[in-house]
């Protein structure tokens, strides 16, 4: 049950919740599978929601140069990315804002991909109370660490909290921290996800300050 006297807590997941970025990933790391997990297929696809250091150690562990390798063109890539807003989030955001909430982006990406974000949107750091990167957490999803963090940040109970994600490994995290979660159909498809998660949206558009208390209750 949701505490009155406590502070509510939004924490969005970055790609594929605040930006529309995921489809470019999936094509940047498909061409790596091929090359690489020939065994894997939509190599891209499955490792969503995975940091680069998860990936390293599953995919390409004791393999140094090639881990070099690929870090230079992921760099490469991502200077080169487009970063535009899922359809609703900014109007969302500003709601929320307007009514107290507490507001937080929670991403398995390192400084060095969000210093191009903020490049693109300099009112990004802005729109939210706090930015947890993946150098600020000793676990990455799906373990619950960083959202957990995100409620201690705020001194939130876990009850006011509501999370948004849309990978399989973010949704697991929200609900292994004991939070409500909200799943973003942007990434997989909404029957993919929605034993997952408490409600299934395709995007922001409609949904509200109402309608995420809604979820909480």
């Amino acid at each position: 049950m949701m505490k009155q006297d406590k502070p509510i807590v939004a924490l969005f997941d970055f790609d594929g919740v605040v930006m529309d970025t995921e489809s470019q990933y999936t094509l940047f790391w498909n061409e790596k599978g091929k090359k690489y997990h020939p065994e894997i297929p939509d190599f891209g696809q499955h490792i969503k929601g995975q940091t680069l250091t998860q990936l390293y150690e599953k995919y390409f562990l004791q393999e140094p140069d090639l881990q070099a390798q690929i870090t230079e063109d992921l760099n490469r890539f991502e200077a080169e990315m487009t970063f535009h807003f899922i359809p609703g989030v900014e109007d969302f955001m500003k709601e929320l804002r307007s009514k107290g909430v507490k507001m937080a982006i929670v991403t398995s990406s390192n400084n060095r991909k969000m210093s191009n974000a903020y490049l693109a949107h300099p009112e990004l750091p802005t729109m939210v109370d706090k930015i947890f990167t993946a150098d600020m957490f000793h676990h990455s999803k799906p373990h619950p660490e960083c959202f957990l963090l995100g409620a201690k940040t705020f001194d939130a109970p876990i009850e006011n909290c509501v999370v948004f994600e849309d990978s399989f490994h973010g949704l697991e995290a929200g609900n292994r921290a004991g939070m409500k979660v909200v799943g973003l159909a942007t990434t997989n498809p909404e029957g993919s996800i929605k034993d997952k998660a408490t409600l299934v949206i395709p995007d922001f558009v409609g949904f509200s300050y109402e309608k995420m208390i809604a979820v909480l209750e």
